[in-house]
């Protein structure tokens, strides 16, 4: 009996000895245990896995996940776009980026961050693709929309904020686009040619903050080159600067596709190919340590990371029992007010038109292609979808129907705004025994080939299918789908008939095509006129295909309204006030689109004028993401609103914002220049041969308008109110030198309207004199304040090194140089109240 126990345990130690990988789970494993330290638990899991295990680890298994280890337990990475809102089905849809940067408010941002992880974790996501934190270089960027700021300190107050708050619920941020995705023109291919001064000093403060001040958990690598190298391969970016210089230690994920090599990109440091299944970070990568080319200790790096970003999430250690998830809650709905109210901008009030007096109006004129819809953001991967979503129309209505008679005319249409076409209009079929629709022939492959795997009939054609398909037996991508049938209208007339759809559409109308948008592209609409003959049947081909992302495709018209302009100027002139709510839309700016100039498209300028011809007390609320030339009228209109795309309650902040019942307190985070020639980058925008100078440097935004002297439309900074602030008792501490403590700073404001009211004061720091140059004035610290009327309040301020050095290309190092240093007080950046000076000696 000896000699066999004896046996049985050396043939056990040698099944461990011989084959380590089986058996790990029995027992207690380290990493298994909450209570030791996420370090130890790292190591002893990476000392159990296979080199398959690690690459597998290390690229995505499908569009917005990674690869789960059921052998040793490893969960995946579930991850969503949501820089304001959650994708994956509905969620609560906040303001967008630009309006959080507007609020000033890192306070309100953090609760923004609390309540996104809060319907991330209902959603099942764990990785949030978000914050967009990339720097306004032009207005016609066309995702300014869903970034913050041309300022780098703003940009970085607001980012720390919000990463803070996502990730103090266990769920984590990739903040992005690293680095200098500041176009969208040539995105993929486009290489950014800048100075390492300038690369510091404006385009990584943001990613510094997120990363040592907000603990950010990811960083999500840009699909442009810096300098030559694609950001994904950048070992200056990502190893240089993120990884050893600033201490990071989380993970780095390539934006979707952004990764073009496997040895290249695995050195320079990047750690996580997505979308799955990867194409690089596979058995090339296997091949490439083989070879030699790339070490396993870096391999291990990055599983270490990605391992670490999974331990803190406490995917490991079931911490969804803790934190509980919750989607559009009382507490959502009123947040996503309580932004919106604070980011909308008072850009001009002559005379004190606004607030509108309730007791005194009885009628009120609703105009504009902005007017009854809810403009959610620009296009692309930060669409949501909300539960519901309130127009400026709805807001009016909503606030004062019965008591104020609201009259609404369009005016004008935006492209987009095309009308689903009914189904009694379209039939298969002979028109006696006719069924409504279209017949739909669905194909798996994107050239409508070979025989449909699918046939039905479609009552309409308006689908946004995003990345599911259409049904079972149809891919999510590569798939195309041709519907045929007849058309017959019930009134002639001219009408715009076209498509919205991501990718490729094509009408035809009586064996003619009629509308050709057959080529890839995210949303796009596109329509052409035609005249259309009461009771005429007509013939219809319609033809759609899908290449890969997002899937969406709308059949419709705008239907004859030759007279809409007369039709507003009409209802403006029988109000007692025209309210014109104009703007952009999705389809003018977004990803993968950049505008073409900064001018209000589709009629919308000469909307504005007749209406100001024919009421003199008309406001115009722009809905927008990026600035607007607004030359041909501004002078004539009294009072303009910059609402930005305010979120699903948008239109009743609106309504109480045009009414007095919140006090406009938002701030510009952008400079609006007064023409496109005026912005810093006009003369380097977008590039050619492949490449793209940041020739004006450090001077971006308002740094630019400053150094020329060139007198912005709006400055940075800048919004009224409808009370009046009044600065007061600069004083900065007495020895006036700058030691080992911050210098600190301290002034009185006092509210000295008849209404409660909020205040951004804003501190800018002037280095009288420096060997480099530098800009004349740079935001280095602000403050929001609400006061009473009547109220006074002292405000207080620290300027640490942080706040006057610049970097020297020369040393490679920031500096200090002693001089002299004014302090700027003002409430926006060429409102200044206050100036005093101090030394460094």
């Amino acid at each position: 009996m000896k000699i066999l126990n004896y046996v049985l345990v050396v043939s056990f130690v040698l099944m461990f000895t011989l084959n380590p990988t089986k058996g790990e789970n029995m027992g207690n494993p380290l990493y298994k245990n909450p209570n030791l330290p996420i370090e130890e638990r790292i190591e002893d899991l990476l000392s159990r896995m296979t080199l398959d295990e690690k690459i597998a680890q290390l690229s995505g298994k499908t569009y917005m996940e990674t690869r789960e280890n059921s052998r040793l337990g490893i969960p995946a990475l579930k991850m969503a776009d949501g820089p304001h809102g959650i994708r994956r089905g509905k969620a609560t849809c906040f303001p967008t980026g630009v309006s959080l940067a507007s609020t000033w408010n890192p306070e309100l941002i953090n609760e923004v961050g609390i309540v996104l992880a809060e319907e991330a974790r209902a959603k099942g996501v764990n990785l949030l693709l978000g914050p967009c934190i990339n720097i306004h270089r032009t207005p016609c960027g066309g995702r300014n929309f869903e970034s913050f700021s041309e300022d780098p300190y703003l940009v970085s107050q607001i980012t720390s904020a919000y990463v803070k708050g996502v990730q103090s619920q266990h769920i984590g941020t990739a903040v992005k686009h690293f680095v200098c995705n500041n176009q969208e023109w040539d995105r993929f291919n486009i290489s950014v040619e800048i100075d390492e001064r300038t690369l510091r000093e404006i385009y990584l403060p943001g990613f510094k903050a997120a990363v040592k001040e907000g603990g950010a958990y990811a960083v999500m690598a840009a699909y442009n080159k810096v300098n030559g190298d694609y950001c994904s391969a950048n070992r200056h970016l990502l190893k240089d600067i993120l990884k050893d210089e600033w201490g990071f230690k989380g993970l780095v994920v390539s934006d979707w596709g952004a990764t073009h090599s496997v040895v290249k990109s695995a050195n320079a440091g990047l750690d996580l190919e997505m979308p799955g299944p990867g194409e690089f970070f596979d058995e090339s990568l296997k091949q490439a340590l083989k070879d030699g080319q790339v070490r396993e200790e870096v391999i291990d790096d990055k599983v270490r990371r990605i391992l670490r970003v999974k331990f803190k999430l406490g995917l490991f250690d079931n911490i969804n029992s803790k934190y509980k998830g919750a989607l559009n809650t009382q507490e959502h709905k009123e947040l996503a007010y309580r932004v919106a109210s604070e980011s909308i901008v008072l850009l001009k009030n002559e005379n004190n038109l606004l607030p509108l007096n309730k007791d005194k109006i009885k009628s009120i004129a609703l105009i504009g292609p902005n007017a009854d819809k809810a403009r959610l953001g620009g296009g692309g991967s930060s669409v949501v979808d909300p539960f519901y979503s309130i127009s400026p129309l709805e807001g009016l209505k909503n606030k004062y129907n019965g008591k104020i008679q609201v009259n609404y005319a369009p005016g004008c249409f935006m492209p987009e705004d095309l009308f689903t076409i009914p189904e009694e209009v379209l039939f298969v079929g002979k028109p006696s025994e006719a069924i409504h629709g279209l017949k739909g022939e669905y194909f798996n492959n994107i050239n409508l080939s070979g025989e449909p795997v699918l046939t039905r009939v479609d009552k309409r054609i308006d689908f946004d299918w995003g990345s599911s398909s259409p049904a079972p037996q149809i891919k999510n991508e590569y798939f195309s789908v041709r519907w045929t049938g007849k058309m017959k209208v019930k009134e002639s007339g001219i009408y715009q008939i076209g498509t919205t759809s991501d990718d490729g559409s094509r009408v035809y109308l009586d064996g003619k095509i009629l509308v050709n948008n057959w080529w890839d592209h995210g949303p796009e609409t596109r329509k052409q006129s035609v005249y259309l003959e009461k009771d005429k049947v007509y013939d219809l081909r319609i033809e759609f295909y899908e290449r890969q992302g997002g899937a969406m495709m709308k059949f419709g018209w705008v239907f004859p309204a030759n007279n809409l302009l007369k039709d507003a100027i009409e209802v403006a002139k029988s109000s007692d006030v025209a309210v014109v709510c104009v703007g952009l839309s999705p389809m003018i700016e977004g990803e993968g689109l950049d505008k073409r100039d900064i001018k209000l498209p589709f009629g919308q300028d000469e909307l504005i004028n007749e209406i100001i011809k024919v009421n003199k007390d008309t406001v115009v609320v722009l809905i927008n993401g990026t600035p607007i030339d607004m030359r041909s009228w501004i002078d004539k209109v009294p009072a303009v609103i910059e609402a930005w795309y305010p979120g699903q309650e948008g239109g009743n902040a609106i309504a109480d914002i045009l009414f007095g019942d919140v006090n406009p307190s938002g701030k510009l985070p952008v400079t609006f220049p007064k023409k496109i020639q005026d912005s810093a980058s006009f003369r380097n925008y977008p590039g050619k041969d492949g490449k793209v100078f940041y020739a004006e440097g450090i001077f971006v935004g308002y740094r630019h308008f400053d150094k020329n002297n060139i007198e912005p439309l709006f400055c940075f900074g800048h919004g009224l109110s409808y009370t009046t602030f009044r600065y007061s008792n600069l004083r900065i501490n007495t020895q006036k030198d700058l030691s080992p403590a911050p210098v600190k700073v301290s002034f009185d404001i006092e509210n000295i309207g008849e209404v409660a009211g909020k205040e951004v004061c804003q501190l800018y720091i002037h280095d009288v004199k420096s060997s480099l140059p530098r800009p004349p004035k740079e935001l280095k610290a602000f403050k929001k304040i609400e006061l009473k009327p009547g109220e006074k309040r002292t405000v207080e301020f620290g300027i640490d090194k942080n706040s006057l050095h610049y970097y020297n290309p020369e040393k490679k190092r920031w500096v200090i140089e002693p001089g002299e240093f004014e302090v700027l007080i003002g409430s926006s950046s060429r409102d200044i109240r206050l100036r005093d000076s101090f030394y460094v000696r």
